[in-house]
């Protein structure tokens, strides 16, 4: 940081606003804006968009054009403030959650002491506000000494980003670094690696029979589900990076058919695309053996999510983070790996130097327990800018 200003100084302006960011965030998380309610969405969107107008930003806006059979989405909001010349830094946080039409209403915004609940409050409304702020922070400050600064408010995070995914590989092709500002960790850390993901739903057709009167003549499409979900599940066992979960068995008509139709939904999740790929070989290898005879399986795997590996590069960057925390005053962050995915590791398969969890602190995400830590708002929030601050002088992630 300049001499001139450390983050201790970005800390007394934010903590004034502190009013202000709850009742914008009441605002926000009393939108319902799951992912499939793309009115919600584009509520928040309307909010994100006029931010950024206010703040002197050019802004972008991509309405979602679904083929057909595809469901309609909320539009990509893009906002981009150009700076004095410097680093070319990338925000990410989505404007979606997880919830139903409803929830909103069913389970409003409130504050209990020191903690914020309510759908989404920090997966991730929480820190797609606080982007604003901090860098609403710098431009008080009048710290303009970085390339440019875009951010992505991305309306389909919570199912892979599949309509936002390729504007944020083309920004982040144009950027130095990518800060992603999902919630932080209970304890502060912020994530540094994150497990890449892979879908399969495995079709099994057997042959519907009567249960009592010539059960022999019938294939359980449930029963060759079972064997497959076992062998499924045992594959936890065969790496110490991989998880596998199978979320979703459906099959059978009536207790005395045979079942001629059953489908299983998997979740695979591994810490290196070479792990990734073995993975997904053998849960092919599963789905074409078969126990019960004469079924027909039908496998469709996706790939939501590479891996977002740890490097030497983002290793600095965290190092950065612990300096401005460590100037602040407050516990200097670890930076850790999850198991959940995010636009990480987009920005991380892109080659970016990146790193996940800047938001304020939270938890219970995808629950109705789920809380933001509101007395962590303004340490995170100066974390935050204090780290472009420090970015804008010249430690910029691809020439670390």
């Amino acid at each position: 940081m300049s001499p001139r200003l450390s983050p201790r100084d970005l800390l007394a302006p934010i903590e004034a606003r502190q009013g202000e960011f709850v009742e914008a965030l009441r605002q926000l998380v009393s939108i319902d804006s799951g992912t499939y309610t793309p009115e919600g969405v584009n509520r928040i969107a309307d909010l994100c968009e006029a931010r950024f107008v206010a703040g002197g930003w050019r802004v972008e806006r991509h309405p979602n054009e679904p083929p057909p059979g595809k469901p309609q989405l909320g539009d990509v909001v893009i906002g981009r403030l150009e700076g004095s010349g410097g680093p070319r830094i990338l925000l990410i946080g989505h404007m979606d959650t997880v919830f139903d039409a409803g929830t909103a209403e069913a389970r409003p915004f409130r504050v209990e002491g020191e903690r914020a609940f309510g759908p989404g409050v920090s997966d991730m409304k929480g820190g797609l506000l606080l982007g604003f702020f901090a860098v609403e922070a710098l431009q008080e400050a009048g710290i303009e000494g970085f390339g440019s600064i875009t951010y992505i408010c991305n309306p389909d995070e919570e199912i892979g980003s599949p309509f936002s995914r390729r504007f944020i590989t083309e920004a982040a092709g144009e950027a130095d670094v990518a800060l992603v500002l999902e919630a932080a960790r209970a304890n502060g850390d912020i994530v540094s690696a994150r497990k890449g993901v892979t879908d399969a739903r495995i079709s099994i057709r057997g042959r519907a029979a009567h249960a009592g009167v010539e059960p022999e003549k019938g294939r359980s499409a449930v029963l060759e589900a079972i064997h497959k979900a076992l062998a499924l599940q045992a594959m936890n066992e065969r790496w110490p990076d991989v998880t596998l979960n199978v979320g979703v068995i459906g099959g059978g008509t009536r207790p005395n058919v045979v079942p001629e139709h059953c489908s299983i939904e998997v979740d695979l999740r591994a810490a290196t695309p070479a792990t990734l790929a073995e993975a997904e070989e053998e849960l092919r290898r599963i789905a074409g053996t078969h126990t019960v005879p004469d079924v027909e399986v039908d496998v469709v795997v996706r790939s939501w999510h590479l891996p977002l590996e740890p490097s030497e590069r983002s290793a600095q960057l965290a190092g950065v983070v612990r300096q401005v925390a460590g100037a602040l005053g407050i516990p200097p962050p670890a930076d850790v790996g999850s198991g959940g995915a995010s636009d990480g590791n987009t920005t991380g398969a892109a080659g970016l130097p990146t790193l996940d969890g800047l938001g304020p602190i939270g938890g219970g995400w995808h629950g109705p327990s789920e809380w933001m830590d509101l007395a962590s708002v303004p340490a995170r929030c100066a974390l935050l800018a204090g780290v472009l601050a420090a970015l804008a002088e010249g430690r910029s992630g691809r020439s670390a």
